[in-house]
Order: C-alpha cells, then sequence, then structure tokens
C-alpha cells in the first residue's frame, strides 16, 4: 500500500477531547433560573401596591366609622335628642392619629342645636382631642341665632323688649315705657358687641313714640332709665351659656347674631362645665 492513501490513527481514548458546544442549547440550564430572580422586584411591587391599596381601604373605614362614633359622644355628654343633626369631619390622615391616640382637628356642625335653652346654629372646631379621654388642646366656635332668640338673651335687663329687628350691624331694640301716666312706645338702636365675656350694647339712637329724641333730652323725659338707656350696657348671658362656653364676640349678620364663643378644653372631662354658668353680678 503506497504512502498517498495512508490510514489515519485511531484517536487515543486516554486523551481528552473538548465536547463541541452548540450555540443556544448550553445555556438552557442557567436561563430559567435568571429568569426567577429577575421576577422579585415585580413581587415586591405588587405587595407595595397590596398594602397601598389596604392603607387607603382603613383610611376610608376609619373616616366612614370615626364620624358616627364621635357623633354618639357628643350627644350622650349634651344630653341632646338621638336624632340630633350633628355633622362630623376629620382634618388630615386618620390612621396616624388614630395610631398615635390624638385626633389634629374635628369640626362639628349642625344647623339647629338647643343649650341651656338657646336655640341655634353651631359651629365648633376642636383642636389636639386625646382618644383615651383627657382634655382638649382648644375649642372655639360660633352660635347664630335669630332674632326670637336675642330676644330671651336681653330678658331680666333694663331695656323696654317686646320685639328685636336686625339691621346690621345694629339691633332696634322696641317696647314700651311709662310716661306722664301713659304707656309710649320706643325704640332703641343699639350696636352689639362682647367684652370680658359680657353682651355690650352701644346705644345709637332712640326714638319715643315714633320721634328721634336727642340723648341728653332722654334723662329729663325719662329720669334714670332714660338716662341708663343712652349709656352703654354690659349684660352678662353666662347664666343663658353652659360653664364651658365663654362669650368672646358678636355681631350682626344678615338675619342672625353671630356669638363667637371660646371652649373650655375640660368640659370633655368635667361635667359641672355643661351646666349653665353663673353671672358674677345676678
Amino acid at each position: 500500500m503506497s504512502d498517498d492513501n495512508s490510514t489515519l490513527p485511531y484517536p487515543d481514548a486516554s486523551v481528552e477531547h473538548p465536547t463541541l458546544v452548540i450555540p443556544g442549547r448550553g445555556t438552557d440550564a442557567v436561563a430559567p433560573a435568571r429568569r426567577r430572580r429577575r421576577r422579585w422586584p415585580w413581587v415586591l411591587l405588587v405587595l407595595l401596591l397590596v398594602l397601598g391599596a389596604l392603607v387607603v381601604a382603613a383610611e376610608f373605614v376609619a373616616r366612614a366609622v370615626l364620624p358616627g362614633i364621635v357623633r354618639g359622644i357628643v350627644i350622650d355628654q349634651l344630653g341632646l335628642p338621638a336624632d340630633q343633626q350633628l355633622d362630623v369631619q376629620a382634618d388630615g390622615i386618620l390612621l396616624p392619629q388614630l395610631i398615635a391616640g390624638e385626633l389634629d382637628s374635628l369640626h362639628l356642625s349642625t344647623d339647629a342645636v338647643t343649650l341651656e335653652g338657646v336655640t341655634g346654629a353651631a359651629d365648633v372646631t376642636a383642636t389636639g382631642i386625646p382618644l383615651q379621654g383627657g382634655e382638649l388642646a382648644g375649642a372655639s366656635g360660633t352660635i347664630r341665632i335669630d332674632q326670637a332668640e336675642f330676644t330671651s338673651l336681653l330678658a331680666g335687663t333694663d331695656l323696654p323688649v317686646d320685639e328685636v329687628a336686625f339691621e346690621a350691624p345694629n339691633a332696634t331694640v322696641s317696647g314700651s315705657v311709662p310716661l306722664l301716666g301713659a304707656t309710649i312706645p320706643l325704640a332703641l338702636t343699639l350696636t352689639p358687641g362682647a367684652v370680658d365675656g359680657e353682651l355690650e350694647l352701644t346705644p345709637v339712637s332712640l326714638t319715643i313714640a315714633g320721634a328721634e329724641v336727642q340723648a341728653d333730652r332722654v334723662a329729663d323725659l325719662l329720669g334714670p332709665l332714660g338716662e341708663r338707656l343712652t349709656q352703654p350696657q354690659r349684660i352678662c348671658i353666662a347664666d343663658q351659656l353652659p360653664a364651658g362656653l365663654t362669650l368672646t364676640g358678636l355681631a350682626i349678620d344678615g338675619g342672625r347674631a353671630v356669638i363667637d364663643i371660646d371652649v373650655h378644653g375640660a368640659i370633655a372631662t368635667d361635667p359641672s362645665l355643661l351646666e349653665k354658668g353663673v353671672c358674677p353680678r345676678a
């Protein structure tokens, strides 16, 4: 046999030879593991979304439940009718406040409520309300009363009060006084306000029997009563309001008298502050 057709020797079995790797197949075993590792950010995102949804749901539940609870407590403490209309609104995000055990702010409003015989619309904002009980950090608000209720506040004064008419910023008190053996109609126009927790009435004008009378002549006509009618008058109304309320302002707005009040923080814990107050000079 010639050298041109020589046969190649068989590979030596004792010698290792590299294995040919076909592209695209050798990595199949590790690819699923990589894909699984890439899923964890999506899982975390889903968990965060679910947690966020739960927090939002809890906030909605708190906002739905809390007003009813507060309304029930207020109605019980003030001895109001069970069907008393009372709107309650909380400020801010509630969940952190509930966890901390204190509400930042609560706004309570009603179109008509009767407290110690005085009926009117009320708006009160309380701050720093401890959920476990205790004094409020502070509270203030307004009470709006009509002309009839304002008339009742003036009962027991020297004013001849049969009725009151509002014409902002003044109120006109109408009644009658005895003069020369006869009963003479009298109308006194006043500007109401508040000083040191008392109602202050500043005379503007006075008419007797329909004729306006100068202030310096009123005393001549009506004696001591006329002299008092021409001077600013202080009227304590503390005995017509709960003891925990202090009058801080009063003004005529349209057909209502707007009474500004400050609420003692201990009114939530001291029952005596819910009873009628006392006038020092009464």
